[in-house]
């Protein structure tokens, strides 16, 4: 896989994104919809709607805020998310296919804890205040396990760089190969995106925590980069455990996107199928249990590899 990217890839990879992510909250209105008894077609049209509306709703201001953190926290997870999605390969490109892509993609997980630090600290509101300390707990408990699972997919490749990943998979896939790592990575990922059971930073017993004061285009700038957030880490999860665009008939960027497309329906239905968890009960579970199994499972994947 070549290092220099042609320029559509580094226009195309910003548009995908936003894409995915109108395919994730179109799925979300769907599925509510559905649980709702109401028309499951008006969802797919429902991010347009919402838009739309926000785009003409007046932004809030508060005494107090500090304006610029506030603004700033909640611009900041879009572009993280792109960022993230630099190192991700499309079939046999990726934008910048960093020698230590891995490492660029966590880091982007610190870019995040940052931005819904300073939305919920700069609203200068009690909700956002909660809601951003409950994703730092929630942060705490997610990322060493999340870290392992990365060093697992790294381990089986001898490489930092998410295109060796790829190639290392030619024989299988790392989700055989290492099913809890790959198993914990979708439990950390969906914890990062704050979704589903893990959105209880941004949950209704705090008005929405971070976002609680948001309105207008501000919330939905913190809307769109939460579902593009979620599209990413989705994405992450082909080249890292799925054998990135390696797949019979179709292109290698088809399977990238097929791929993708899985995963994130998957987290999107279980988004809203599973019940809210607490964030003390996470981290007990976090803590005890999740990285111990993914600590076993890098051992595993060690011993595998000086064998093979």
């Amino acid at each position: 896989m070549s290092g220099a990217a042609p320029l559509w890839t580094v226009l195309l990879v910003p548009g995908l994104v936003v894409a995915l992510g109108y395919g994730a909250a179109s799925g979300t209105a769907v599925l509510r919809a559905r649980a709702a008894g109401t028309n499951p077609a008006a969802g797919l049209t429902a991010p347009v709607r919402e838009s739309a509306r926000l785009l003409v709703q007046r932004r809030r201001t508060i005494a107090g805020a500090d304006t610029l953190l506030w603004r700033l926290g909640g611009a900041l997870i879009p572009v993280a998310a792109v960022l993230a999605a630099l190192v991700i390969p499309l079939g046999p490109v990726a934008v910048s296919d960093l020698s230590i892509g891995v490492v660029w993609f966590n880091a982007m997980e610190v870019v995040i804890w940052a931005a819904l630090w300073m939305l919920g600290w700069g609203a200068n509101s009690a909700w956002g205040l909660v809601g951003g300390y409950r994703f730092l707990v929630q942060g705490l408990s997610y990322e060493l396990p999340h870290m392992f699972a990365l060093t697992s997919a790294a381990l089986g490749a001898g490489s930092l760089r998410v295109s060796d990943i790829v190639g290392a998979q030619d024989q299988v896939w790392f989700a055989v190969l290492m099913p809890v790592a790959f198993a914990v990575y979708l439990l950390s990922a969906t914890a990062m995106a704050f979704w589903g059971p893990f959105g209880t930073p941004v949950g209704g017993d705090v008005a929405g925590g971070p976002a609680a004061e948001l309105s207008g285009v501000d919330r939905l700038v913190f809307r769109a980069g939460r579902y593009m957030l979620l599209a990413v880490v989705a994405a992450m999860a082909v080249p890292l455990f799925l054998g990135g665009g390696a797949g019979p008939l179709l292109p290698a960027w088809a399977w990238s996107l097929v791929k993708t497309a899985v995963v994130l329906g998957l987290l999107v239905w279980l988004g809203q199928r599973l019940p809210s968890v607490r964030m003390d009960r996470f981290a007990e579970v976090a803590w005890v249990v999740l990285i111990p199994l993914t600590l076993l499972q890098a051992l595993v994947v060690s011993v595998y590899v000086l064998m093979r």
